[in-house]
């Protein structure tokens, strides 16, 4: 099995091979002695302006399996690669009715993926368009169209991922996190991906690839139905007996509900249907946009303009008692996009292409809400943002236009939008005064961050940022509660999963969270027999 040798430190223009006799020499052998070898993962250290270099690890095989474990024993960065992800066991037995799956997120997609490669036949139901369609309906938005409430950058196939950077970056340490990476890259996600500390796949090729996986679960066996909200769920003897959808209703043998955490309505529905909820935290703030340069120089200093760097992309935080201000989804060369779902309502995100080429950087300034916040009901925390979406609505002039200023504007208290830096906003922006938006404690957090950022990245700290709000979706809301067994409490076989259900928190997360509720499902269930 081969081993991975890590920290090894390379000259920004160095190849894999000077990497792998810097891995050689570290483990006291030579290059010769490796079987084979190639990197495994790379990152950049720029923490020192004048040391910036590569940290890599290196895959070695070597032709003595004795050899490397003494290796591994002996020395504190060799470990053998960790790929043996848990595999699917159908231990289940036979149940009426097909697997239902709502949602065509990256949850909603592994989920029935894996399941189609397993001999079941899943039924996706998806409120939004497929990303053909839904693209149309999206760049209509931007350009000055009506908005789409059933299809737009949240809801539709892929996901609210799918008008995003791609990030493929994820706080959860899984073996599954490399299958995931691994069926991207069948589906033609550029194989750097593997390799990359902090891989993505941009927006433009993520689209792609989603199309490829939903061709092939549909290849095998099972359907996908577009434009097809599940607005209703008839539960009987502590089990979904129908799902009601505008195209007919369905009885399944299992439910997978894996909405995304904008799907308002379906959360409206489960309370009423009293499945069990709960708040949880999240988070509320703004977008920032910087030039693209300007961030580089605050990382790269004199080295800035080295093609042999990648973007500049950074992850900063700040806190101050129980509560934090900390960037998120960072997209360099990026995009700050309309993002609405719900009509006379502003939300803001971000998304890049995989060139990451834009003029601007943007990354979300978001500071951390609590039940204590918004309140204890399970619905709370939707409809503090809610709120919020629809006061940025009125206050930027009721047209989809977002509440903006620059940051010199909002340290100073006179809100302004003269700058150097561009805004990419589609449907344009309204000066505002972000004490008419937002409350005293998230103000306050605000210019916290702003200040302590300032002192880390020089970027941060120009009058010229142009900061667009409301930023509102950083995670879920709530959870929907479940059991080991990844079943709801309330009814046995619902599967609350993703990010939606308050399980993950991103591209990756949610994916191995889907991929765990198809295995869950096959232990209890096993495929329907085929009439």
């Amino acid at each position: 099995m081969p081993i991975i040798i890590s920290g090894i430190n390379s000259a920004l223009d160095a190849d894999k091979n000077t990497a792998a006799y810097a891995a050689a020499a570290k483990i006291k052998m030579s290059l010769s002695d490796f079987v084979s070898y190639d990197i495994y993962k790379t990152s950049l250290d720029a923490r020192k302006q004048n040391d910036i270099h590569f940290v890599h690890s290196v895959y070695a095989k070597l032709c003595d399996r004795k050899l490397e474990q003494h290796l591994c024993d002996k020395y504190p960065f060799c470990n053998y690669i960790d790929d043996n992800y848990p595999k699917p066991v159908i231990t289940g037995k036979h149940k009426k009715g097909r697997v239902a799956v709502v949602g065509l997120g990256p949850a909603g997609l592994f989920c029935a993926l894996v399941l189609s490669e397993n001999g079941y036949r899943p039924v996706v139901f998806e409120r939004g368009e497929s990303i053909e369609k839904r693209a149309e309906s999206v760049n209509g938005f931007w350009n000055g169209g009506p908005l789409n409430v059933s299809s737009n950058v949240q809801f539709g196939e892929g996901g609210a991922g799918t008008f995003s950077d791609g990030k493929l970056t994820t706080r959860i340490k899984d073996p599954l996190c490399r299958y995931v990476l691994e069926r991207f890259c069948e589906f033609g996600a550029p194989p750097e991906i593997l390799t990359k500390a902090k891989p993505h796949i941009g927006t433009d090729n993520l689209r792609k690839i989603i199309t490829g996986m939903r061709e092939r679960l549909i290849l095998n066996g099972g359907e996908v139905h577009f434009s097809t909200l599940v607005d209703d769920i008839e539960i009987s003897d502590g089990e979904i007996r129908h799902l009601h959808t505008r195209k007919g209703v369905f009885s399944p043998s299992a439910v997978v509900m894996a909405v995304g955490n904008s799907s308002r309505d379906t959360f409206e529905m489960l309370y009423n249907k009293q499945i069990f909820m709960e708040p949880k935290p999240f988070s509320v703030g703004v977008r920032i946009e910087h030039l693209q340069k300007d961030v580089n120089e605050s990382l790269y200093g004199k080295h800035a303009d080295n093609p042999l760097l990648p973007q500049g992309e950074y992850q900063l935080s700040h806190r101050e008692g129980s509560r934090a201000v900390y960037t998120f989804c960072m997209c360099p060369g990026g995009y700050v996009v309309p993002s609405s779902s719900e009509e006379n309502s502003v939300v803001t995100n971000g998304m890049s292409e995989f060139m990451r080429d834009g003029k601007n950087a943007n990354c979300a300034v978001a500071v951390s809400v609590s039940p204590s916040d918004f309140g204890t009901s399970a619905l709370d925390g939707m409809n503090y943002a809610r709120a919020l979406e629809q006061k940025a609505f009125r206050l930027a002039g009721s047209d989809y236009k977002a509440p903006a200023t620059t940051t010199g504007g909002f340290l100073s208290g006179r809100p302004g939008l003269e700058s150097s830096v561009e805004p990419t906003y589609a449907r344009g922006l309204a000066e505002c005064d972000f004490n008419e938006l937002f409350d005293e404690k998230i103000n306050t957090m605000l210019r916290a961050g702003l200040e302590d950022f300032s002192k880390k990245m020089k970027c941060f700290g120009s009058p010229d940022a142009i900061m667009t709000a409301p930023e509102t979706r950083t995670s879920s809301p709530l959870r929907i509660v479940r059991n080991e067994a990844m079943e709801s409490l309330s009814v046995s076989n619902l599967y609350p999963c993703g990010e939606g259900a308050g399980y993950a928190g991103g591209i990756m997360s949610a994916a191995v969270d889907g991929i765990k509720a198809a295995y869950r499902i096959m232990e209890k269930y096993a495929p329907e027999k085929k009439i």
